[in-house]
């Protein structure tokens, strides 16, 4: 799909509401709501290129790719076979998502699309209600066992969980989302006041029918 054929529906596959299946639909409309800021109002590619006086060296680009970094990273780090180790510093830095807005929005459609999947295929968890996917025949559920390498400056391995890291994602990514808008003002662009709302918030509009979860999700 090009940019020019607009947002795709919002609409998700019915199931009954796990803890797993809720972070991942607020994970997808965070990630919605960027693509969809490329339609809206991040229509250029100089409104990606442009460099922040605020927040010098940064950029509406830069910013986009980065959140979907940890997005890609977790996703392929579940993918593969355990022991799951990852590191959210194994990023890709001067790709064609941070320039060109045809490439932003192919890379977020994307992992919208694997978000969307994982959604599709998560299961009810009878035991415990946090719910299940499945991937690579592996089961895979909030609490799976994750390793993140970090450097702090110093490398650290810290133990994590699938869910933690996917909630984490989310709320990294919000808060890129503000520095978003801080930037567009820059650029006298104006921004929905839906843009960058908490995964909470998201999550509370979904299940509520809150116009917020309507907005052009």
């Amino acid at each position: 799909m090009s940019v020019a054929d607009g947002p795709s529906s919002s609409r998700m596959p019915s199931f009954e509401p796990t803890g797993l299946s809720n972070l991942l639909q607020v994970s997808r409309l965070i990630l919605v709501q960027a693509r969809n800021l490329l339609f809206d109002t991040i229509t250029a590619d100089e409104h990606l290129t442009f460099e922040s006086r605020l927040m010098p060296g940064s950029t509406i680009g830069k910013h986009l790719r980065h959140a979907r970094d940890h997005f890609e990273l977790l996703l392929q780090s579940v993918s593969s076979q355990p022991p799951l180790i990852f590191s959210y510093d194994k990023r890709m830095r001067n790709t064609p998502m941070e320039t060109l807005v045809s490439s932003a929005h192919d890379a977020l459609s994307s992992t919208i699309s694997q978000l969307e999947h994982l959604s599709s295929v998560c299961e009810a968890d009878s035991e415990h209600g946090k719910g299940f996917i499945t991937v690579n025949d592996r089961r895979i559920d909030l609490d799976e066992p994750m390793t993140l390498n970090a450097v702090t400056p110093d490398m650290q391995a810290l133990q994590t969980s699938f869910g933690r890291e996917l909630w984490f994602a989310g709320l990294h990514a919000v808060h890129h989302w503000s520095m978003i808008r801080v930037i567009a003002g820059e650029l006298g662009l104006q921004i929905d006041g839906t843009f960058g709302v908490a995964p909470s918030t998201l999550l509370y509009s979904t299940a509520t029918s809150d116009p917020l979860s309507k907005s052009k999700m």
